[in-house]
């Protein structure tokens, strides 16, 4: 398989008033295309700073990133805004529907962002719809949504510009047990379909469990890793490790 994302050194620090905030301590990292990776850490460790780095939100102190064969630090921002827009999706924690756009209008807004005629490509947004459980509720507002429906509605979105990467930043964390699991069970059947590759941060060790490897952040670097050859992971060898973290 090939590599879709690699960093080399990365580092990031924050100077907050007279103190240096080191976030990132120079993390080399692979990822290869159409995978699923968890990072896990305890708070602070720098789990968010990366995805936001690699996601091309914010940018670093040291080191490099090369995304899909383009180094990051070379692109103009317009060039990271093109990349943003039609190659990575994000899904977060908080929903970040449009309140007065029903679940379809919702889903094609990044669609419309791309100057995109959503007329063209309604066959894509209602088969996302079914994809993740929601062909009978397009028309439906987000307060009319439950949260787990409300986050199935994002995670179609983030898939909508068949994105080469999605970035997912704590994707469940709102949701109780049972609709975090539904949620994950469609986030996974769905990338493997689209053969899209996700790079997901959770404290949940069963969300974990659901990637294809599981790294280890603490103190901005990268200090293990659980993968295994056959990309099944086991929830309790995820627990294991976060208790050797201390967290």
């Amino acid at each position: 398989m090939s590599i879709i994302l690699k960093t080399q050194d990365l580092q990031k620090k924050y100077t907050l008033g007279d103190l240096e905030v080191v976030a990132l301590k120079g993390v080399d990292f692979e990822v290869e295309r159409g995978e699923f990776v968890a990072v896990m850490g305890p708070s602070g460790s720098g789990k968010s700073t990366l995805l936001h780095l690699i996601g091309g939100l914010e940018l670093p102190t040291e080191g490099r990133i090369t995304l899909l064969d383009k180094p990051l630090a070379g692109l103009s921002d317009d060039e990271l805004t093109l990349i943003r827009r039609r190659d990575i999706g994000f899904i977060f924690q908080s929903f970040n529907l449009l309140p007065t756009l029903t679940a379809a209008e919702n889903i094609a807004v990044l669609l419309m962002l791309d100057d995109k005629k959503v007329k063209d490509h309604e066959d894509l947004i209602y088969r996302l719809l079914d994809l993740v459980g929601l062909k009978g509720r397009k028309d439906h507002k987000p307060n009319q949504l439950s949260g787990g429906e409300q986050q199935r509605v994002a995670i179609a979105r983030a898939f909508v510009n068949h994105p080469k990467i999605v970035m997912a930043d704590e994707p469940t964390g709102n949701l109780d047990s049972k609709s975090g699991a539904n949620v994950l069970d469609i986030f996974r059947k769905i990338s493997k379909e689209l053969d899209t590759t996700i790079i997901m941060v959770t404290h949940d060790p069963k969300a974990a469990s659901y990637a294809d490897r599981v790294v280890f952040l603490n103190d901005g670097e990268i200090i293990s890793q659980i993968a295994p050859p056959d990309r099944r992971i086991d929830v309790n060898a995820v627990i294991a490790a976060m208790a050797e973290l201390d967290y």
